[in-house]
């Protein structure tokens, strides 16, 4: 599959979530074997280029290619300022966001909120287009609520401005991440556009992703909340997706090497302070569901150094062994005992 000029490796992607996929985590998915990632989203207003937060947001040193930065905003002159600003650092591929449904978010007439108005739309993808040499996509929801669904309308709109792929996530803005994906739109969508797209939302196994592709025909699939924690699912679902075969749980060794390795990526990325607290939602992703995961994650949160952190998840990773060389998810209380 391609994106421009860009070859992927293959059809599973990393969803941009806010807080989630930064830096070290996008690079670690792509090594576990994702076939593209897109960073969290950018504000698109230069005041806040310069702050912290967005300088770690659009900063892509060292990452694998391509090097894809999604942007925010609700002014199409804005946006395409933002867009050659990412370009001009480096980004390969800018992504829209129309697919946030965030409260703080959309009161700004910002990710979702757009659907609303499709003439704004409309004048933001062409400025963004027109602004930059790299290719342009959308990612966006089904419609705003379930009586007011235009996607089809936003779709056609993007193909002729010259959106290279779109994504769809399988609900409107009002579900937020509630009730079932719409897959039946994401397949009325493939069918009425001659451009890559991205079918995401409730995928979690590699038999879902499977599911999904052949239900809407869709190029791709994006997974979001099913990656945390368990980074190697992007592997999971290419090897199925090639050979019908599943793939056993990682090996509690290679999981135990992996946390160091992201967490002392992740520690390098935001400092000492910062680094130590974002990464308790790390850790307590990884932990959830293994025997003793929620005691553990409660005592690690109070620990007060990187270095204490790191010990304590080494030692955390050595004890599941005592359950097999493998890791167990949801190991039977009577098993636990024994």
């Amino acid at each position: 599959m391609n994106i421009g000029p860009h070859i992927l490796r293959n059809n599973v992607f990393v969803a941009p979530m806010a807080g989630v996929t930064d830096r070290p985590f996008r690079q670690l998915c792509k090594q576990l074997g994702a076939g593209y990632a897109v960073s969290e989203m950018a504000a698109s207003d230069p005041r806040l280029w310069a702050s912290e937060k967005t300088s770690r947001r659009i900063n892509h040193d060292g990452e694998m290619e391509p090097k894809a930065v999604q942007i925010a905003g609700a002014d199409p002159d804005m946006l395409a300022t933002c867009a050659k600003f990412n370009v001009d650092r480096g980004a390969q591929i800018i992504d829209i966001n129309m697919g946030c449904p965030v409260k703080k978010v959309c009161n700004s007439w910002c990710g979702s909120a757009l659907l609303q108005h499709e003439s704004l739309v409309g004048r933001i993808l062409e400025a963004v287009v027109a602004a930059v040499a790299v290719p342009v996509t959308l990612k966006f929801r089904t419609g705003w609520d379930r009586q007011h669904k235009n996607a089809l309308a936003i779709a056609r709109m993007a193909e002729a401005s010259g959106i290279a792929m779109l994504t769809l996530h399988g609900r409107t803005r009002a579900d937020g991440y509630s009730g079932d994906a719409e897959y039946e739109t994401i397949a009325a969508v493939k069918a009425a556009v001659g451009i890559p797209v991205v079918a995401n939302g409730d995928i979690t196994t590699p038999r879902k992703a499977k599911q999904v592709l052949a239900q809407t025909g869709a190029d791709a699939v994006m997974i979001g909340r099913a990656a945390q924690g368990r980074p190697w699912i992007f592997r999971e679902i290419d090897h199925f997706l090639r050979t019908g075969a599943e793939l056993p749980p990682p090996l509690v060794a290679e999981v135990q090497s992996l946390m160091n390795e992201h967490l002392q990526a992740h520690y390098a990325f935001y400092g000492e302070y910062l680094g130590l607290r974002t990464a308790r939602k790390h850790i307590g992703w990884y932990v959830r569901d293994l025997p003793g995961g929620e005691e553990f994650r409660q005592r690690m949160n109070r620990l007060e150094s990187c270095e204490e952190q790191l010990a304590a998840v080494d030692l955390f990773f050595e004890s599941q062994s005592a359950h097999g060389e493998r890791l167990q998810y949801g190991l039977p209380a009577h098993k636990l005992a024994a």
